[in-house]
């Protein structure tokens, strides 16, 4: 998720509708959220997309968003991966997007590797039969700053230079490029956050799909679901006292967005809050909000 979006829930717990259908028109392909719903319940775009960041044709058999891996470790780390396909020769691809520079550390792709590697062999069977990981970032950034649109990554025998062989693949997808080829023309299609801007086909539907169509519901569910999961990690780091102001503030600013459009009048708004009539105007006007102009 963006740390606009990020900023804005953690400020107001995304406890009102207003602010998170905003959010959602707000939202491009970088939001995990949203990329999540259009790849991970969709095998067309998903084929689509590896087709271009693995520049051959693929044929994906499974597909989920948002699938969590257990750490068999009690206490161990769990992850949860954006997109999890699995291709028609059994190969493993997690896919994952990441717009600021946090979670972009070189070992989490270790990690990512790991985790989908220990759950490919059944017990009883060789080491040999394992099948081919990828795991692929997206990254809003330019992670390695030499202008290419992928770094591949694979381990080596550093006395030969030679490709160990070890099926271990990790990608990182250079968000900023620009080019006039598929991945250029995709990357910029991740940056739009209006469905009509993005040129491929297949995508544009997808996206509408899921902020103007029947999707819209899911896609308010999953940031709904986002800010209640951040709201109790803010409670634990920072009290249950400050997470009721925050929630509070989030009904306020619900309001504020409410009277600022017309759909309150500003007496309602004052009575919803809780405020006289002077109060509220006053709050209002303090907190960036324009009143309505009197009839």
């Amino acid at each position: 998720m963006s740390g606009e979006t990020k900023e804005v829930l953690g400020s107001n717990y995304g406890q009102n509708d207003v602010i998170i259908n905003r959010l959602i028109d707000k939202m491009t392909l970088f939001d995990d959220n949203l990329m999540s719903l259009v790849f991970g319940q969709n095998i067309e775009t998903t084929e689509l997309l590896l087709r271009v960041i693995m520049e051959r044709d693929i044929k994906v058999i499974d597909v989920r968003g948002q699938d969590e891996l257990k750490n068999p470790v009690i206490g161990g780390r769990c992850i949860t991966l954006d997109v999890h396909a699995i291709d028609v020769d059994g190969r493993h691809i997690d896919i994952e997007v990441q717009i600021n520079a946090e979670g972009s550390h070189v070992r989490r792709a270790r990690y990512h590797s790991s985790m989908m590697d220990a759950r490919m062999l059944q017990e009883g069977h060789e080491f040999k039969e394992i099948k081919d990981s990828y795991v692929i970032f997206i990254y809003d950034h330019d992670k390695f700053r030499k202008g290419l649109p992928f770094y591949h990554i694979q381990r080596r025998v550093d006395e030969t230079g030679e490709a160990f062989g070890d099926g271990s693949h990790i990608i990182y997808v250079n968000g900023r490029y620009e080019g006039n080829d598929d991945i250029g023309r995709m990357m910029r299609d991740f940056h739009q956050c209006r469905p009509e801007q993005i040129k491929s086909e297949t995508l544009s539907k997808a996206v509408a799909y899921y902020k103007e169509k029947e999707g819209r519901g899911a896609m308010s569910e999953a940031v709904r679901q986002y800010a209640m999961e951040y709201a109790k990690e803010y409670a634990k780091e920072y009290g249950e006292e400050q997470k009721q102001e925050g929630i509070q503030t989030g009904r306020r600013t619900e309001i504020y967005l409410s009277v600022q459009d017309g759909d309150y009048s500003v007496q309602r708004g004052a009575e919803k809050a809780g405020l006289s009539l002077e109060e509220f105007e006053k709050s209002m006007s303090e907190a960036g909000y324009k009143l309505p102009e009197p009839v």
